[in-house]
């Protein structure tokens, strides 16, 4: 995982793909009273996982649904999608079915985008919470890469 994510003290655990403290109590992706620190959600027994909050500073995520097939192969509109992006740090989503390109860029207010064949990309950088499963796709580096011309391109679209 990048340094520029486990340094933060942005996380929370989720349970349900919902945002929860430590303790179990419900987390807001707006409320950073309600963060902690990698190591204490890593500490934390409650809920399905953990997930990083986004707070406008520039550290952005685009969730790409649906885009990998059982195979573990990607969907040709998402291997297109993916071409454009810089070496970043990019996981394996819960669900196995799709990924979150981690970077830097400014989005604004977040965006959905229907795919063909019924994938979706999500581009957010502030207001939201993502679930974190820190499973890399393929070999990607632990850094964060700029996504400003991906973002640009995918929010003129």
């Amino acid at each position: 995982m990048p340094a520029e994510l486990a340094s933060e003290d942005r996380w929370v655990r989720h349970s349900r793909k919902r945002p929860i403290t430590t303790g179990g109590r419900s987390a807001s992706s707006t409320n950073s009273r309600t963060w902690t620190s990698l190591a204490n959600v890593d500490a934390a027994a409650v809920g399905d996982g953990i997930g990083f909050v986004l707070n406008g500073d520039g550290i952005a995520c685009i969730d790409i649904d649906h885009c990998l097939r059982p195979d573990g192969a990607l969907e040709p509109w998402a291997a297109r999608l993916l071409r454009d992006v810089p070496p970043t740090w990019i996981e394996v989503s819960p669900s196995r079915t799709g990924l979150h390109v981690w970077g830097i860029a400014t989005v604004g207010a977040g965006r959905m985008l229907k795919m063909p064949n019924g994938g979706g990309v999500e581009v957010y950088d502030r207001g939201r919470y993502i679930t974190v499963t820190r499973n890399s796709y393929g070999k990607c580096p632990k850094t964060l890469a700029d996504l400003s011309d991906v973002v640009d391109r995918l929010l003129s679209e």
